[in-house]
């Protein structure tokens, strides 16, 4: 350790500064301070404004460096991630009027690392990405209601909110979906065999990106809302990327059709006979979907001649007189289970 000392001695003021930095969130590390202890004591040694967010809660403190909650906030002059198990799960930054100082990029780097030590020392993780088998624990029908209490306390959720649940399946990584449906609360993410898994307190349907399909469950309970949630993946579409278990109504008992009963039915068998032609399937969708020519030829880009001669076609195809109510109801079904069938 002396030689250690004689060695440090000898270096310039910079590094000396950033050993002092170091030794600083040693210090407070040792002495298991909390997030807002964290920013009185950073922005002490800054001295200037120092703010955390945590990403997963929403969570936001700022101090100046005599202890009081600054307002408005001044544009960051340096910014860190605050990262966990390699996802960044909030921000660090000071507000230092004019040009950063030499030792502001240590200073920050040390302070998000203790942030990440905090945040894994009081409550659960903040990480959007969760261990599946705790995943699998919360919304699996085996598990006794002790065992889903308790992973869905270690997962971060409170015993007194309900859980949604959303199968998904997405070109995208599962924490940044969570992340985009579920901003502010706590929301938990894991692959579970071929589906991605969330939980979350809120689920804002229109959050969800392009390219990703997504079913939604209804019920408070994790285990049944799981049900429902793949139910409704089921359903969903190109045109139709999410689909809500609650929206479904009737349509959910389709899924419940033994696989053989669909199969032998006319109108299903009859759908099979057109699925060739990805173009008369669009165009019966989006006429099922509208019950309207003209705007079923917007949806498929048509003039709607051209789709009503299709979809003269089409009916014949079927034997279904698609322009009477009871026809357009038999197609949609049959094309539904259709789609069931092959999912």
């Amino acid at each position: 350790m002396e030689a250690l000392a004689e060695r440090l001695s000898h270096l310039d003021s910079h590094a000396q500064g950033a050993i002092r930095v170091v030794a600083f969130y040693d210090t407070l590390m040792r002495r298991r301070v909390d997030l807002p202890a964290l920013a009185r004591a950073s922005a002490g040694l800054a001295g200037c404004v120092v703010g955390i967010r945590l990403h997963g809660t929403g969570r936001v403190i700022r101090n100046s460096p005599d202890g009081q909650t600054p307002a408005p906030p001044r544009p960051a002059s340096t910014t860190a991630p605050i990262t966990l198990d390699e996802e960044e799960i909030g921000t660090a930054w000071l507000e230092r009027p004019g040009p950063p100082g030499p030792l502001d990029e240590v200073l920050l780097d040390r302070l998000a690392l203790a942030a990440t030590a905090v945040v894994e020392r009081y409550g659960p993780a903040r990480t959007t990405m969760a261990d599946p088998a705790l995943v699998e624990l919360a919304i699996s029908s085996d598990s006794d209601e002790a065992a889903r209490t308790r992973a869905l306390r270690l997962l971060g959720f409170a015993a007194d909110l309900p859980v949604r649940v959303v199968a998904v399946r997405s070109p995208l990584p599962l924490d940044q979906v969570g992340t985009l449906i579920c901003p502010a609360r706590t929301v938990k993410a894991a692959p579970l065999a071929d589906v991605g898994v969330i939980l979350a307190t809120t689920v804002d349907q229109g959050r969800f990106p392009a390219g990703v399909r997504a079913g939604i469950g209804a019920a408070e309970s994790p285990e049944l809302s799981w049900r429902q949630a793949r139910t409704a993946l089921r359903f969903t579409t190109p045109r139709r990327p999410i689909a809500s278990y609650v929206d479904l109504g009737v349509l959910a008992l389709l899924a419940q059709v033994p696989q053989d009963s669909a199969r032998d039915n006319a109108d299903v068998a009859a759908i099979a006979r057109i699925a060739d032609s990805q173009q008369d399937l669009e165009t019966l969708d989006a006429y099922c979907a509208t019950g309207s020519l003209r705007k079923a030829a917007d949806l498929v880009h048509l003039h709607h001649s051209s789709v009503a001669r299709r979809l003269e076609q089409i009916g014949k195809t079927l034997s279904i007189e698609l322009t009477e109510p009871a026809g357009l109801i038999r197609a949609g079904l049959a094309l539904t289970t259709w789609r069931l069938l092959n999912d």
